[in-house]
């Protein structure tokens, strides 16, 4: 075949070659996210294909931001989806809305429901840990069974730092290590199950000999109630039914399976609460990723087949608020997914929810969350949050412009009467490094559009208690009550 002309022109010259002149294409690699605005091209976007198989990030995270119902969590959802068709489990580590529970359980997933009423999580349940152990010998058996510890000890010094607003004390941390060992060589879980709170209270009221030498009460037993007094009290808070309820100090009411894709549905827990909601999700953080850990030692061994996880962390910044050293136990999660074989997608709404922290070092380490994550997506966003986003990822004046024209509100539709869909929708901006954004419209299927449906509750009108359709459902000393 005769090879085509091939011209030579520059740039002013060349535009006028239009429509036969095209630009570079997007990536076609990954979860298909929605068409190119610019070009019509399909964008293929995630960070799990992007890193592990494109090479086109370092990192296998991305952080969403925008303003809310312009489709954050629709834009998570699509990738969860996506890469669950390719043998990768999402794990919804707290989902507040819900957002996500219809999405796993239509694909087979595990609905842990967290509340007060609906479901407990038992902080010192090593879950699945102490199976693996038994499996393993040597070096790998040790690493399971300190992980497990590590990380028990690391969420009971977290919900001691929200019911006081502040982190423990160094001593205070070492009593709490020590303690938890003299429990795990004393507790009979076959007979009496995993320990929970209530057990670690005993052990500290008992005051073992390994405890008192690590609170120094140098052979004095009043000098060491005097050293655990605030301990103690926070410990009968968490577990004597305190601002936190009694979720942490009870059985595990659904233990979490490692194999399965999962969500944690807190959403019965009000706004309202915010110390709760914080210690809840720092909790689910908690046993998602010891379950990680528990399956890639498993998998090292050659005992089970190797998995890969896209954790979701939504609302992030109720936990960053929640008090002091909350920024650091996320900021420790953020900087270990790649070793730990996780992708992640981390979600709020703007910049200013990440920097309203009420110290500079918090402050940086969370504008670091940007800053490190592979890809940054970007909704609509108001003009003010443009110099700190472009402080952690550098954007032009057009791509700004952008953003900003994005979070315009809704115009009337004349011939309804009502708002029309707002312009920024669906509309998102993928930035990676210094490269251009790649401007994408996320349109949804017919089935997702079921499955993203967060408007349930409106479908059905208000109606009267009298209506004489409403089934009457039993009494009360001042009548009957219709339901």
């Amino acid at each position: 075949m005769q090879a085509p002309d091939e011209w030579r022109a520059t740039t002013v010259q060349a535009c006028g070659l239009w429509p036969f002149a095209a630009g570079a294409g997007t990536p076609m690699t990954g979860v298909p996210l929605g068409r190119n605005l610019l070009s019509g091209a399909t964008l293929c976007c995630d960070p799990i294909s992007w890193f592990q198989r494109a090479n086109l990030i370092s990192n296998p995270s991305a952080f969403v931001l925008g303003k809310p119902g312009l489709g954050k969590s629709t834009v998570v959802r699509r990738m969860a989806l996506g890469l669950a068709g390719y043998g990768v489990l999402p794990m919804v580590l707290g989902d507040l809305k819900p957002d996500y529970v219809d999405l796993v359980e239509s694909i087979g997933g595990q609905v842990i429901r967290l509340g007060r009423g609906r479901g407990h999580l038992n902080v010192l349940d090593p879950g699945e840990a102490t199976a693996a152990a038994a499996r393993l010998t040597g070096d790998a058996r040790a690493q399971v069974l300190a992980d497990a510890h590590g990380r028990r000890h690391a969420i009971v010094s977290a919900l001691v730092t929200v019911m006081r607003g502040a982190p423990p004390t160094d001593r205070e941390e070492t009593v709490l290590d020590r303690a938890l060992k003299v429990l795990d060589d004393t507790h009979d879980a076959a007979r009496r199950g995993a320990p929970t709170l209530h057990h670690l209270l005993e052990v500290l009221r008992a005051a073992p000999e390994d405890v008192r030498a690590a609170a120094l009460d140098r052979g004095d037993r009043s000098r060491y109630d005097e050293v655990t007094e605030d301990l103690e009290a926070t410990l009968i808070g968490l577990t004597g039914g305190g601002r936190l309820g009694r979720i942490f100090a009870e059985p595990t009411t659904t233990p979490m399976l490692r194999d399965r894709p999962v969500v944690f549905d807190v959403s019965s827990i009000d706004d309202a609460q915010s110390d709760l909601q914080a210690a809840v999700l720092l909790a689910c953080w908690s046993a998602g990723f010891g379950a990680i850990s528990v399956a890639h030692a498993l998998a090292d061994a050659g005992l089970e087949p190797r998995r890969h996880h896209f954790v979701v962390l939504d609302e992030l910044w109720r936990a960053l608020r929640a008090g002091r050293g909350m920024v650091d136990r996320v900021d420790a999660l953020t900087r270990l997914n790649r070793q730990r074989g996780v992708g992640m997608a981390m979600v709020s709404h703007t910049m200013s929810d990440l920097l309203a922290l009420p110290t500079e070092e918090d402050r940086m380490k969370a504008r670091g969350f940007v800053e490190r994550s592979g890809m940054v997506i970007c909704g609509g966003l108001p003009a003010a949050e443009m110099p700190m986003l472009t402080s952690a990822v550098p954007m032009t004046r057009a791509e700004q412009d952008l953003l900003v024209g994005w979070q315009d509100p809704p115009a009337w539709n004349p011939g309804t009467g009502t708002e029309a869909e707002p312009p920024g929708r669906g509309r998102f901006l993928v930035k990676v490094g210094g490269r251009p954004g790649i401007p994408v419209h996320v349109a949804l299927t017919g089935v997702e559009r079921q499955l993203n449906d967060t408007n349930k509750l409106w479908h059905e009108l208000s109606r009267s208690a009298d209506d004489p359709a409403f089934p009457s459902t039993g009494s009360t000393a001042d009548g009957p009550v219709r339901g």
